[in-house]
């Protein structure tokens, strides 16, 4: 690692990035579990390792490739994550939302995102979808911290609306439309890599949290302060702990993530061929 100022290293990012693409779209897909086989779908114009970007993080989750996809879903063209980064793994949180601020530096002005959630409002059953419409960032490491990086936001960013409320109502159309069971609600960001308890479910619970997991936040955090119109939905995999009786496991999340995918896949189509250009 050098000493390169954080901004530089976006720059160097995001130049490696332009150089190996034909064109930058304006919408950025990121594939939470389970999401893998949407690029299937899709038709993959080029492909970049995260190894080969400077100084993006390394991901070590099963099921996150870690590869940046030019492609075409559903007509549009756009950038895929094919994995993220989490705090977890051992990386800062302004490290794990690094990509973001690449792709700000790139000009994307959507970020669309999936992941996997434990389900903590009991109306809704693991491999159902939800769409996120505000989140609890208490127990996350704000992405912000330090010197503000004036380029992409101003110090203290609103965070009223931080999830775009076109891009909701859109997707729920899209639901309807397709016959897909699709709840709303708020998730709540933990560190992980344990599972929370039953206690800190039930103060969870009480703060008004309908779902819960170890990604998203500190990424709709930095994209709301680059100025990103965002959108998050939530797969629930799993009950969350003392809901039911049952241990948790990652097996359990992978398989409801998997048995979720062909709903998830088809919602996330019908929302590109929907997704308008915007000024």
């Amino acid at each position: 690692m050098t000493d390169l100022d954080f901004s530089t290293k976006i720059s160097k990012a995001s130049e490696y990035i332009s150089s190996q693409l034909s064109e930058i779209p304006d919408t950025c897909l990121v594939l939470g579990s389970g999401l893998g086989p949407l690029t299937e779908r899709a038709e993959v114009l080029a492909s970049v390792p995260y190894a080969d970007i400077p100084y993006f993080p390394k991901t070590t989750v099963q099921g996150h490739e870690g590869v940046l996809l030019l492609a075409v879903l559903s007509g549009r063209k756009t950038l895929i994550m094919k994995g993220r980064f989490h705090f977890y793994e051992g990386y800062s949180t302004q490290e794990a939302t690094f990509y973001v601020r690449v792709m700000a530096k790139l000009g994307v002005k959507n970020l669309i995102m999936t992941n996997a959630a434990g389900g903590i409002n009991e109306n809704m059953k693991p491999s159902e979808l939800m769409v996120i419409t505000d989140h609890i960032s208490f127990f996350c490491d704000s992405p912000l911290r330090g010197a503000n990086l004036d380029e992409f936001g101003v110090r203290f960013p609103d965070q009223s609306y931080v999830y775009d409320r076109e891009f909701i109502s859109t997707i729920l159309s899209c639901a309807d439309e397709l016959g897909i069971q699709i709840h709303k609600g708020v998730y709540a960001y933990t560190r992980g890599p344990q599972y929370e308890t039953p206690a800190e479910i039930r103060a969870l619970r009480a703060l008004g949290a309908d779902a819960v997991g170890m990604s998203t936040v500190a990424e709709a955090i930095v994209a709301s302060h680059s100025g990103m119109r965002i959108l998050a939905v939530s797969c629930i995999t799993n009950y969350a702990a003392g809901i039911t009786s049952n241990p948790l496991s990652h097996e359990e999340v992978m398989t409801n993530a998997n048995n979720a995918s062909k709903n998830s896949i088809a919602l996330m189509e019908k929302f590109f061929s929907k997704l308008e250009d915007r000024v």
